[in-house]
């Protein structure tokens, strides 16, 4: 059947949607929307071409001579339509959250960020108990970090640490020990923003992160997942 000679095509048509649907958004060919219908799009064909091809060789007159074939669009097809379907389980599994603060009570707040957050989908301002409370149900592991070390030398490595993760620097100032910066995501290129506070605590200090995404209801875990890499990082370059 000529039909499933075409299932390849489909299968593997799927997945080019899938892989340019981040690389695109990063390179602002179009909207972050139009990329996740790309990626809606890359889940239904592969689902499409992988189901057939599955059927196909199930009947032994519709596989015959097109073993390769089929077997080519059963993997790529479905392996295309895992991945997305992955992030949506995990999505539903976590809350419909992407403001994660050590300080659940007083957040660090973003100064020299806000502007650049002028046009974002999510407002700057932190949203409350509300966020709070799911927060502390998901990422109870997320708490600040307290070092037995002056606020001002606990600077400077804050600072650098968040160097080594790769972030844009936003601001640095040691005297109100603040540090704002924006980390870009590697597919899609979502921009997420983070402020560090080190305050002083007894004869050490407090270190308390907040990473904020600029769009999304969801950010499937990233934020929490930052803070706590950037707070593994800096323990670990005091010790």
């Amino acid at each position: 059947m000529k039909i499933l000679r075409l299932l390849p095509l489909i299968a593997l048509l799927a997945l080019s949607l899938l892989l340019i649907a981040g690389p695109g958004t990063r390179l602002e060919l179009w909207d972050f929307r139009f990329g996740f219908s790309l990626i809606r799009w890359a889940v239904y064909l592969g689902l499409g071409s992988g189901a057939l091809a599955l059927i196909a060789l199930l009947v032994k007159r519709a596989r015959k001579g097109q073993l390769a074939t089929l077997a080519l669009a059963l993997v790529v097809g479905l392996g295309t339509a895992a991945l997305p379907l992955s992030l949506v389980q995990k999505v539903r599994s976590l809350p419909y959250i992407h403001d994660i603060s050590t300080d659940l009570v007083d957040p660090p707040a973003f100064v020299a960020v806000a502007p650049l957050r002028a046009d974002a989908p999510n407002p700057i301002e932190y949203a409350g108990e509300e966020v709070a409370a799911q927060q502390r149900e998901a990422y109870p592991q997320i708490q600040p970090l307290r070092i037995d070390v002056y606020p001002s030398l606990v600077f400077d490595h804050a600072l650098d640490t968040a160097r080594a993760m790769g972030w844009e620097i936003v601001a640095s100032e040691p005297e109100e020990g603040r540090i704002e910066a924006t980390d870009t995501t590697f597919w899609f290129g979502f921009k997420d923003d983070v402020v560090i506070r080190i305050r002083p605590d007894g004869t050490g200090s407090v270190v308390d992160v907040r990473s904020k995404s600029r769009v999304g209801l969801s950010d499937v875990g990233a934020n929490a997942a930052r803070i706590q890499r950037y707070l593994d990082a800096l323990s670990e370059r005091m010790q």
